[in-house]
């Protein structure tokens, strides 16, 4: 089993991708609960501030690179992350795997007429998948425990949760359980993404580290400032570990 790494204080799993496809599916075989975690540089400088997400965060089974400046990260400051495992990258790869499977999914979040389009979608895609329930992610927290319910009657095994942070983590951490669900994974915009509604960046820009950047460009008055404010704070986050880990040089002897 591949140990947890710790970076800026988190518990991040060095998993690759197949190795956290193939986890996943074995805990729907052996009927064992999986929450996961995603973090990108934004989250862990955003779990700083806000103790109820990291709480949430590291508080789930599986914590996962999503970003591809964490793995940059870990590399300069000798953290070994493998590769990043891209939360909608993860999100497609299980779909596909629950339609050879015959694995019933639920997917919880987005608005409802991004829900339909989405579910649209990967009807076409995935002819054969087992939608066991959807529902969109706009309600209340009074609701939470009767949404968990209707996911754990549908009998879904795999969860997906279509909703921004931190709603998407302190609701995994509240009722993952509850749900019933074999593997929890909260896939944030994907939604979003598989309806058409946004694009995502080019893998070439993927490669690069740039997929925040193509975002931006997409929504910048939303997520322009906010993209360029974590963004700082994490570079400043990597430089002050990388000094705080670099030993300092013996005080040359002064003579009396």
């Amino acid at each position: 089993m591949t140990g947890r790494q710790s970076l800026f204080g988190v518990a991040l799993d060095a998993l690759t991708m197949d190795e956290t496809v193939q986890r996943c599916l074995d805990a729907v075989r052996r009927a064992e609960q999986i929450e996961i975690g995603m973090v990108n540089a934004a989250k862990l400088v955003t779990m700083r501030r806000d103790p109820r997400l990291a709480e949430a965060v590291s508080g789930c089974d599986l914590v996962l690179a999503d970003g591809q400046a964490v793995v940059w990260a870990g590399r300069v400051l000798g953290v070994r992350l493998p590769e990043r495992v891209a939360g909608i990258d993860l999100f497609m790869r299980l779909l596909a795997a629950a339609e050879t499977e015959q694995i019933p999914v639920y997917l919880l979040g987005a608005q409802q007429a991004v829900l339909e389009k989405m579910l649209h979608q990967i009807s076409v895609r995935f002819p054969g998948l087992r939608v066991a329930g959807s529902r969109n992610g706009y309600f209340d927290d009074c609701d939470q425990e009767a949404i968990a319910d209707a996911v754990r009657d549908s009998g879904a095994r795999l969860l997906f949760l279509g909703m921004t942070s931190p709603k998407k983590e302190i609701f995994t951490a509240a009722h993952g359980k509850r749900t019933g669900a074999h593997v929890v994974h909260g896939v944030g915009g994907s939604f979003d993404i598989l309806a058409g509604v946004t694009r995502r960046a080019p893998l070439v820009w993927q490669r690069m580290g740039l997929e925040w950047f193509y975002r931006t460009l997409q929504e910048p008055r939303r997520l322009g400032r906010r993209y360029l404010t974590t963004n700082a704070a994490f570079l400043a986050m990597t430089v002050r570990e990388l000094i705080r880990r670099t030993p300092s040089a013996p005080s040359a002897n002064r003579s009396h």
